[in-house]
C-alpha cells in the first residue's frame, strides 16, 4: 500500500542530519525532512529515551506522540554527557550536513556540541537550534512548552468565549516553530549550494507564533483594538462560522464577500430584507451590529436539518463544510480519494500514520519504519568506524 520511494531519488536524499531532539517542536522539523529523504539520526537517551516515548502507550504499546514525530528516522541511543558520547558525535559530525538541537539555549554548548565546536569540525555544517524565545534576549533562560506559549504568544487570549480563554487542541506552537525549522534548514542547504558555507539558524517559538497573528497587530497598531475572543466565530468577518441546525449538527459557512452575502441572504436564507438592512451592508456594518445578526441568523438555521441547508448552500455555490469529529475525519472521502492515511512499519508491526501533505511530483513522501529506541545504534558506530570491540566497550560502560 505504501512504497517507498527508491533511493537516491528524493528531493533530500544523501543529506544527513545529526538531531539532539526531543519531545514535539524538534522532532516535527526534522520529521518533515526524513520524510522527503533527509537520513535523520536521532540522538536519544539510553534506556529512557526521547521523553515523548513516556507520554502514554495508545499504539499498541507505544507513544502516539513518538509515532506520529519520528518515523523514517534513526535512533542512536548515546550519553552525550559523557566524553566519549560526544566523541561519538562529533564522529558524525564530519559526515553530516546539519545538526539539530532543542534544547533550552546554552545545554548544546555545555556538553561541547555548540555551534563554534562543530563548526570547527565542519566548516559546510548547517546548524539549528529551536528553543522557546531565542538564543538572547531577557526570556533566553525561561523554560518553555507549547501551552505556556501560547499563553505569551497571544493564542489564548484570543482563542475561547468572552468569559474564559482556551488554548489551542493541538500543539501549534510546536508545529509552527518545527515547519520554520523545516524551512530554515532547506534554505540554509540551498545557499549553501551558491555559498559553500554552513551557517546558524535561530528558531524561536514564540516568534513563531507571534507571526501567525495575522491581522490582529495591524487592528491594535491602527485602531487600538484587543480582539475579543469570539467561540467559533470569524473576529471581524460574520456571518463566518459554524451554526447549529434543527437535527443538532453544525453547518460551517464562509459569507466573505459583498457577492456572497447578496446570495446568502436572497438564496439560502430567503431573507432579501436584511440587504435593504443599512446595519448590514458592508463587512464592518456586519461585524459592529454583529450581535443582532447572529442572533437572527442562529434562529433561522434552527428551522431546518444541517442536511437541507447544506444542500441550500452547494446549490448556491457558496463556501461551506460540516463540523467533523477525529473518527469522520480519517474516514473523510477526501481523504480516502487522496489515500493521505498511510502506514508504517514499527516495533509493534504495521500501524496507520498521517501522510506528508507535501505532495512532490518528482519526490513522493515515504512511510519508512518507525524505530525502537536504540536499535540503529550498532549499525551507526560501525558506519562510523568502531569494530566489535569498541562498541562492546562502549555498551559496557553505558555510553550507548
Amino acid at each position: 500500500m505504501n512504497p517507498s520511494s527508491s533511493a537516491g531519488t528524493q528531493a533530500l536524499s544523501g543529506i544527513r542530519i545529526v538531531s539532539l531532539e526531543v519531545v514535539v517542536a524538534g522532532p516535527f522539523c526534522t520529521g518533515i525532512l526524513a520524510d522527503m529523504g533527509a537520513e535523520v539520526i536521532k540522538i536519544e537517551r539510553p534506556v529512557t529515551g526521547d521523553i515523548v516515548r513516556q507520554w502514554d502507550s495508545a499504539v499498541r504499546g507505544l507513544s502516539s506522540g513518538y509515532v506520529w514525530l519520528n518515523r523514517n528516522k534513526k535512533s542512536l541511543a548515546v550519553d552525550v554527557k559523557q566524553e566519549r558520547g560526544r566523541e561519538i558525535v562529533l564522529r558524525l559530525i564530519q559526515s553530516a550536513d546539519v545538526f539539530f538541537e532543542n534544547f533550552a539555549p546554552g545545554t548544546a554548548g555545555r556538553l561541547g556540541l555548540d555551534y563554534e565546536a562543530l563548526r570547527a569540525v565542519n566548516p559546510r555544517l548547517i546548524y539549528c537550534s529551536l528553543s522557546g524565545y531565542g538564543q538572547d534576549g531577557p526570556y533566553r533562560d525561561v523554560k518553555a512548552y507549547d501551552l505556556l506559549i501560547q499563553g505569551e504568544g497571544g493564542i489564548m487570549a484570543t482563542t475561547g468565549y468572552p468569559d474564559k480563554p482556551a488554548k489551542a487542541a493541538i500543539p501549534i506552537v510546536d508545529i509552527a516553530a518545527g515547519m520554520y525549522g523545516a524551512l530554515g534548514i532547506t534554505l540554509a542547504l540551498f545557499q549553501r549550494e551558491r555559498s559553500g558555507q554552513g551557517q546558524y539558524i535561530d528558531i524561536s517559538m514564540l516568534e513563531a507564533i507571534i507571526s501567525w497573528l495575522g491581522y490582529f497587530p495591524h487592528h491594535y497598531w491602527h485602531r487600538g483594538e484587543e480582539p475579543e475572543r469570539m467561540g467559533m466565530r470569524h473576529h471581524y468577518v460574520t456571518p463566518y462560522g459554524p451554526y447549529l441546525a434543527r437535527d443538532g449538527h453544525y453547518v460551517n459557512l464562509a459569507v466573505a464577500t459583498a457577492q456572497d452575502w447578496g446570495v446568502f441572504c436572497r438564496k439560502v436564507i430567503e431573507r432579501p430584507d436584511l440587504l435593504a438592512d443599512p446595519r448590514f451592508a458592508t463587512v464592518e456594518a456586519r461585524r459592529e451590529n454583529r450581535a443582532v445578526l447572529e442572533e437572527t441568523i442562529e434562529e433561522i438555521f434552527l428551522q431546518r436539518d444541517h442536511d437541507e441547508w447544506l444542500e441550500r448552500l452547494k446549490k448556491a455555490d457558496l463556501p461551506f463544510g460540516e463540523v467533523r469529529g477525529i473518527a469522520q475525519v480519517l474516514a473523510h472521502p477526501q481523504v480516502a480519494a487522496r489515500r493521505f492515511i498511510r502506514e508504517a512499519d514499527s516495533p509493534v508491526g504495521r500501524v496507520p500514520v498521517i501522510g506528508n501533505p507535501l505532495r512532490l511530483s518528482a519526490s513522493p513522501a515515504r512511510y519508512d519504519r518507525i524505530p525502537d529506541l536504540g536499535e540503529d545504534t550498532e549499525a551507526i558506530l560501525k558506519e562510523a568506524g568502531y569494530d566489535a570491540a569498541a562498541i562492546k566497550e562502549l555498551r559496557r560502560d553505558r555510553v550507548v
